[in-house]
Order: structure tokens, then C-alpha cells, then sequence
């Protein structure tokens, strides 16, 4: 009760223009990210590069490229949050937000060829043993290149799960894929220096099983985005949300969607019969309200209120082709 009076003296609002806000402010945090993290793995791969000229090591040549690949992923995924901060159209009447989705499938590609062309390089590199020079400086390159990837990667990770962007969560794998393959460079030279040059190529193929685990990941990630797929957590979230608002005598389909990093929802309640349309709208409102409180990242509701059926009537009798139909 306490909570309620609060929340109803407590100036907020519902309407278009803050909701907008709300998804601008995510989208902000993603540039923001993607900014910073861009910055870092070039200043990485800068080093790497520097460190390639005086040692010759090929492997390092490859990790230096790997970050150079994983910087450019921020490209796509940039353009895409750009692009979905543009409002709905006539044509595009649910947004933008699904580009994210679309730079999310090409971020997967991106951690394939990674992982393709460590593969290669470590079965070329099995094939054709090479001497490596300055060990303890490409040493120190791979771990430059290892803790900002892994840095990258922890970032692009927390910030896209708190703003529910799936193509961030799998750029920051990416991150982490290439992480993996600068410490096979770090071995690779500690092995060397003892007096074992093949095990470089031998942990070269180990990373190489280590981003296809990280690409499984991602993929199915942006696979279930791009399937409507949601927590049913969220749907079990909402249904106890729903059941708990006054008015709600039955709960009928509820349906998540993600469109970008926001959620969108379509729910089906049971009201009585002998509501009037305003009393049944106040209860549909109620409910709408109530989720988007406490449905972490619900940006719209539609409540569809249907009466209930003590004698068995079946309100949507005209309707039941149709639906089969479908």
C-alpha cells in the first residue's frame, strides 16, 4: 500500500517520447562501448605490430590481425545502433532495432574466418617450422594483446546484457575468442624457449577448438534472437506480474519479442463480463502498466481484455479458422 501511494505522488510518465529516451539511452551505452573498446584493441594491435617487425613471429602476425578483425567488428554494430535510434515508419512500423540482429550475423562470420584462419595458420605453421627472435618481447605482446581483449571482451559483455543487446553480448565473445588466441602466442613462445618450436602450432590448433566453442556460443545467441526466442524466465515473470493485478481473473497468451534491446509484449487477460468497456480499459491499463515496472527493458505492451465465459460462450467463435488457418 505504501509502495502504491508513493509510485502514484512520484512524478513519471509512459508515454512515447520516454520510452524512446529509455531505448536512445541504451543505444548511447552501446556506442559509448563500442568507442572505447575500438580504441583499445587498435592501441593492441599497434603494439603487437611493432613487436611483429622486430621478432618475425608469425603467430604474433596473426594475433595482431585478430585484433585488428575484432576492432572492425564495432563497425557494423556501431552502424546498427545507429540505425536503430531512428523512430518507426509506415514502412518499418516496429523500428530499426533489429539491425542489431543483422550486425549480429555478421559478427558470427567474423569469429568463423577468425577461427578458420588460426586453424590455418597453425597447420601451415606444422608444415613449415619457423625460428621466432625476441621471445620475451612477443611474450609481452601477448599479453598486451591478451588483456585487452579479455578487458574488451568483460565490457562489451556486462554492458550488452544490461541493455539486452544480443550482437553486443556476441561481439564481446568475439573479444574473448581473440583473447584465447594471444595466450596460444604467449605458450607458443615459452615453448619455444625451451626448446620446443612444435608446440606452437600444437596449442595453435587447441585455440582454434577454444573460438569454434566461443562461435557456438554466439551463434546461438543471435540464432535465437533472430527466432523471437526469449528467457522463459521473462514469460513467468510476467504472468505472476499480470496474475497479480486487480481486475485479472485469467491470464490467456502471453508473447515476448526482442526488437534490438527492447522488449515488446502481447498479452491476453481474462476481465468479467459485467465490466463496462472503461472499467474492462482501466484493468488492460492496470495491467500494461504494472509490466512495463517491472519487466526489466519493456518498452510497449499491447493488453487485449476479453470477458470471461460463465456459460461457456466462445468469444472468439468467428475467429477459430482462422487462427488454425494460421
Amino acid at each position: 500500500m505504501v509502495s502504491t501511494v508513493r509510485h502514484a505522488f512520484t512524478p513519471h510518465s509512459h508515454d512515447s517520447a520516454d520510452k524512446t529516451d529509455a531505448a536512445l539511452e541504451s543505444s548511447t551505452r552501446g556506442l559509448r562501448v563500442l568507442g572505447v573498446s575500438f580504441a583499445v584493441l587498435v592501441v593492441a594491435a599497434a603494439v603487437q605490430a611493432v613487436i611483429v617487425a622486430m621478432s618475425g613471429s608469425v603467430a604474433l602476425l596473426g594475433d595482431s590481425l585478430h585484433n585488428v578483425a575484432d576492432a572492425l567488428t564495432a563497425v557494423p554494430l556501431a552502424i546498427a545502433f545507429s540505425v536503430g535510434r531512428r523512430h518507426a515508419s509506415r514502412r518499418f512500423t516496429y523500428g530499426y532495432g533489429r539491425a542489431e540482429d543483422l550486425a549480429g550475423i555478421v559478427i558470427v562470420l567474423i569469429i568463423a574466418v577468425s577461427g578458420g584462419l588460426a586453424g590455418y595458420a597453425a597447420v601451415m605453421r606444422l608444415l613449415n617450422p619457423q625460428g621466432v627472435h625476441a621471445l620475451g618481447w612477443v611474450a609481452a605482446a601477448a599479453i598486451v594483446g591478451f588483456a585487452a581483449n579479455e578487458w574488451v571482451a568483460r565490457f562489451r559483455i556486462k554492458v550488452g546484457r544490461e541493455i539486452g543487446s544480443a550482437a553486443l553480448v556476441a561481439d564481446g565473445l568475439h573479444a574473448r575468442a581473440d583473447g584465447f588466441t594471444s595466450l596460444a602466442v604467449l605458450i607458443g613462445a615459452a615453448a619455444t624457449a625451451l626448446g620446443l618450436p612444435i608446440a606452437d602450432p600444437i596449442v595453435g590448433l587447441l585455440i582454434t577448438g577454444a573460438i569454434l566453442y566461443v562461435l557456438r556460443d554466439a551463434a546461438r545467441e543471435i540464432y535465437r534472437r533472430l527466432m523471437d526466442a526469449v528467457d522463459p524466465g521473462l514469460i513467468d515473470q510476467a504472468e505472476r506480474i499480470i496474475a497479480g493485478t486487480d481486475g485479472v481473473l485469467g491470464i490467456g497468451s502471453v508473447r515476448l519479442r526482442w526488437v534490438g534491446h527492447a522488449l515488446r509484449a502481447e498479452v491476453d487477460i481474462v476481465v468479467g463480463h459485467h465490466l463496462s468497456l472503461v472499467e474492462a480499459h482501466a484493468v488492460a491499463v492496470e495491467t500494461e502498466h504494472r509490466l512495463m515496472h517491472a519487466l526489466p527493458r519493456l518498452r510497449a505492451a499491447t493488453v487485449h481484455a476479453d470477458p470471461d465465459s460463465l456459460d461457456g460462450t466462445d468469444h472468439h467463435a468467428a475467429l477459430v479458422s482462422h487462427r488454425h488457418a494460421a
